[in-house]
């Protein structure tokens, strides 16, 4: 999108036909639901998945535990989170996959979101959805049936105090008639990504969104529903998804689905992101929780072997 040419994180992750790779924290393989997380290993890691070209790396926004879920994704608040990887890097971009609207109050999203994309020096990539982990919502006094709502408030409430100075809002949650939100992005606006429908419809996030995150599927259903994608939208909008890879030792492993992905060697990881490549996917991001080998090995070997395919966008 030309208003995003000068977003550092943006602009390295995202050009039309063009594909990148992006790592999701927790940057490990882990059993359970809950991992190590080691603050000392996950930063060199992070440097060095910057280092090896690597476009992004995602955190998960999840707010309360639930063992029956399966993952607890990267367990710090994202934001404190993303803070204290943006002061260990310098230009990988950092995203949320994704912020839970309807849990949140919207101005504290646009607070935290400004603040770490000011921080960054505009790495931020904001996933945002509604969120489905049904423990959470009587936690959190939300109504689930009301999610699809907050999620159009929470957006339109952020645009507002991102772009304007002094506005007035009055929605479900902001009656705001005096005082302003600071800081604002330096460009006035945050990269937003929808994920899933989130409760909207394809016309409605092809209007309101700047891109969106979907879930691994396969090729042909992935490659309709971009084409409807691209359809609504008048200007290119970024199609990102993730992806759990079990990278094998053997270039060669035929691929053995996993859940949201495949135990498979890397030879036809670069062909099948080849593949998402040409149906329209711009941004993988790749989750290494299910991996067999140590992380460090498979990091390396895809920023050997498979990134130089899909490099990160200068």
């Amino acid at each position: 999108m030309e208003k995003f040419k000068n977003h550092k994180g943006y602009s390295r992750m995202y050009q039309e036909n063009k594909l990148t790779l992006g790592l999701f924290f927790p940057i490990e393989s882990y059993m359970g639901d809950v991992p190590e997380m080691n603050i000392e290993k996950q930063m060199k890691l992070a440097k060095r998945a910057e280092e090896l070209n690597f476009a992004s790396l995602f955190v998960r926004d999840v707010p309360l535990r639930d063992p029956n879920f399966g993952d607890v994704g990267q367990m710090y608040d994202p934001f404190a989170y993303l803070g204290y990887v943006a002061a260990h890097t310098k230009k990988i971009a950092l995203g949320t996959g994704s912020i839970i609207l309807t849990l949140r109050h919207p101005l504290h999203v646009a607070k935290a979101a400004a603040s770490v994309d000011r921080l960054s020096g505009e790495r931020l990539i904001l996933g945002v959805a509604t969120g489905d982990r049904p423990i959470e919502f009587p936690a959190f006094s939300v109504n689930p049936e009301d999610r699809s709502e907050l999620f159009r408030e929470s957006v339109s409430v952020m645009r507002k105090v991102w772009s304007e100075h002094f506005p007035s809002i009055d929605s479900a949650r902001v009656h705001m008639t005096s005082g302003d939100m600071l800081p604002k992005p330096k460009l006035s606006d945050i990269p937003l990504m929808v994920t899933g429908h989130s409760g909207q419809s394809p016309e409605w996030i092809a209007e309101h969104s700047d891109g969106w995150i979907y879930y691994p599927r396969g090729l042909k259903f992935q490659k309709a529903l971009i084409d409807n994608w691209r359809s609504l939208t008048e200007e290119f909008k970024p199609f990102t998804q993730s992806l759990y890879i079990d990278l094998t030792e053997d270039p060669n492993h035929v691929p053995i689905p996993i859940h949201l992905g495949f135990r498979t060697g890397r030879n036809f990881v670069i062909e099948f992101l080849a593949a998402l490549q040409d149906a329209g996917v711009n941004h993988v991001i790749i989750n290494l929780k299910y991996g067999q080998r140590p992380v460090e090995e498979v990091i390396e070997e895809l920023g050997e072997y498979v990134l130089p395919h899909f490099p990160a966008l200068s």
